[in-house]
């Protein structure tokens, strides 16, 4: 009975594929009657816009990758233009021999695959055209079906319509799966040879080209063998068909084949979440979602557009685009192994940020000790009370930009009291007259809210305000601000970001990770615009720069020093009961920001005391400017 109904079955499919196929024939003597013909196909099979999901990319400042970024399908898409005719011949040999003559379906490859089923009492060979493969690989299911048998082929006659030839090859060639989650020829040559497709030998294209025929009977991984034995027989069919000769069969059939043991890209965890942070805030400022956000007028519309963002991150990654970046592998590899070698397991965290300020580009960043990627990063994501690191940007420099004061100007350093705000200085100590510069390397908090009162809280704000600080709020527009009592905090990144100004003649750059995206084309999708912003004059700098270098050579942060480089100078930062430590400052070439504290917040005084941070910070930046 089984036998019965297989024989009927194939008996129907073959007069089915007869009558198809002397349909199209006398339909293309005429004309009249293929128009109807096709109109039919047009009304009844629609063929959806292909897109092809890709892998996404990210690379260093050399061009090198870092990361690859795929999730359930490893696929890096190839035009037609760069699939070698070697790989292309390969798969027409052993697949689809006369792929350049049919229509979309070979009756006469039907006709083969016929017998052998009503040999077998199964379905067991398709005799399916390249053009047939890709229709169900787009469009239709792989069941082992005469109804989906049918399908196919119109789908596959439609497609030889509405494509070209070499338009179907190349959508074959970045389809096909060959095993182990990798789709397309070029991601199957790098994850099996770590080789690009133009770099394979022919051994090898025939050895790739023989898994797709059955992914998990030919599976490298598992069944070399077998690989091996059908990568001989699409040999001999490229002989056949003169693709090869003679001497390349026999050498490309006695080749050695390795294969290699791929691993996912996936370095630099710190830096690479970063990047994917500033994905999202390049692509907000683009397309216009970060204007969208600020005129949000609810909690429930914001988390709206936040969740458009990320799908539209989620679809760009998807189509294959190239994130060029700064990073510094050798800065970054140094300032994670430093933080971890002091930090360790003594539950105490530390992140730091380091930017090339000529190039205006954050080259490293952590995010804590042994950080995992996407984890919470207290590189940018910890709002931390910055203690005296914020002096030099809210209160010294707007007192020198507004006041025309220098570093040898006097300045009332004794108790000062407003309303119920009486600031202390560390350990309680008094002081009275002392140079501006005397104030600022000691850290004297009387002077420094003393000073801030002078300006105005709002003017120092306003300056404030013209770097890239994104928790800052109307509350904070209060005295105790002078001494870092914010209430929110700030990153050290944005606090790196901000110090670099410091470097550059007081032009704010506004410091990235990312340089360019590019699409798989290589068009520049998103670059950030570069926008310089005069933020003091060249004579507050010089006054605050060589306080910031006094600082390190007789102040509060002389255990920051290192040689090798002609400028050092930087600022300390301690907050209320120990609990943060911070050093931000600059050699030449980099701006380097430094926080230490504890994730659940409490006092590391005798941390402060042996001088961790600077110490720390020291260390980073030595390796730096060797």
């Amino acid at each position: 009975m089984t036998f019965m109904r297989i024989l009927i079955g194939n008996v129907f499919i073959l007069f089915f594929i007869s009558f198809f196929t002397l349909l199209f024939i006398e339909t293309t003597k005429e004309l009249s009657s293929a128009q109807s013909l096709h109109q039919v196909l047009d009304e009844s099979i629609e063929l959806e816009k292909i897109t092809l999901s890709s892998n996404s990319l990210v690379l260093d400042k050399n061009g090198n990758t870092i990361s690859d970024i795929y999730s359930s399908e490893n696929r890096i898409h190839l035009s037609y233009e760069d699939i070698p005719s070697s790989v292309l011949e390969a798969f027409i040999a052993a697949e689809d021999h006369s792929f350049y003559e049919h229509h979309g379906f070979d009756m006469s490859g039907i006709a083969r695959a016929f017998l052998v089923n009503l040999q077998s009492q199964s379905v067991e060979q398709g005799g399916s055209t390249v053009t047939q493969q890709l229709a169900r690989n787009l469009y239709l299911s792989h069941s082992q079906t005469y109804e989906r048998k049918l399908t196919e082929l119109l789908y596959s006659y439609h497609l030889e319509r509405v494509f070209t030839k070499q338009e179907i090859l190349e959508m074959y060639i970045n389809t096909v799966y060959f095993a182990n989650g990798v789709y397309g020829m070029e991601a199957a040559s790098q994850y099996y040879f770590d080789q690009t497709i133009e770099e394979l030998s022919i051994a090898e294209i025939a050895f790739l080209s023989a898994i797709p025929n059955n992914p998990t009977h030919y599976d490298p991984l598992k069944n070399s063998e077998l690989t091996h034995e059908r990568k001989k027989w699409i040999l001999l069919q490229m002989l056949n068909q003169e693709f090869i000769d003679e001497e390349t069969y026999h050498d490309a059939k006695s080749e050695e084949i390795t294969i290699y043991s791929f691993e996912k890209q996936d370095q630099f965890p710190d830096y690479t979440t970063y990047v994917f942070y500033e994905l999202q805030q390049l692509i907000s400022k683009e397309e216009g979602y970060k204007k969208r956000l600020r005129a949000a007028s609810s909690a429930e519309e914001r988390s709206a557009i936040r969740e458009t963002i990320q799908n539209r991150v989620d679809q760009l990654l998807a189509s294959g685009i190239t994130i060029d970046t700064a990073l510094d592998p050798k800065a970054q590899s140094h300032a994670v192994s430093t933080i971890n070698h002091y930090l360790g397991d003594t539950g105490i965290q530390g992140a730091t940020s380091i930017i090339d300020h000529e190039k205006g580009e954050i080259v490293a960043i952590t995010g804590g000790v042994s950080y995992n990627k996407f984890d919470f990063h207290r590189g940018f994501q910890a709002y931390r009370q910055p203690g005296s690191a914020i002096k030099p940007l809210l209160v010294f420099a707007p007192l020198l930009e507004e006041t025309k004061l220098n570093r040898s100007s006097i300045i009332d350093a004794s108790p000062i009291n407003r309303g119920n705000y009486e600031p202390k200085n560390f350990g309680g100590a008094i002081y009275g007259k002392v140079t501006l510069e005397e104030a600022f390397k000691n850290s004297y908090n009387t002077a420094a809210v003393r000073m801030f009162d002078m300006i105005g809280v709002e003017t120092g704000f306003d300056y404030f305000n013209q770097f890239d600080f994104n928790q800052i709020s109307s509350n904070d527009y209060r005295l105790p601000s002078a001494l870092g009592g914010l209430t929110n905090g700030v990153t050290v990144n944005e606090l790196t970001q901000a110090y670099s100004v410091f470097a550059t003649q007081g032009v704010y750059r506004s410091p990235k990770a990312i340089r360019q995206v590019t699409d798989l084309d290589g068009n520049i999708l998103y670059t950030w615009e570069s926008e310089d912003k005069e933020v003091w004059e060249q004579s507050t700098v010089e006054e605050m720069k060589t306080m910031l270098r006094s600082v390190v050579s007789s102040g509060t942060g002389t255990a920051a020093h290192f040689t090798g480089s002609n400028y050092v100078g930087g600022k300390t930062g301690t907050t209320n009961d120990f609990h943060d430590l911070w050093f931000v400052g600059s050699s030449d070439r980099y701006t380097t920001g430094l926080w230490v504290g504890k994730d659940d917040p409490s006092s590391i005084y005798v941390q402060s005391q042996n001088n961790l941070h600077t110490r720390l910070w020291s260390d980073i930046m030595k390796e730096l400017n060797q």
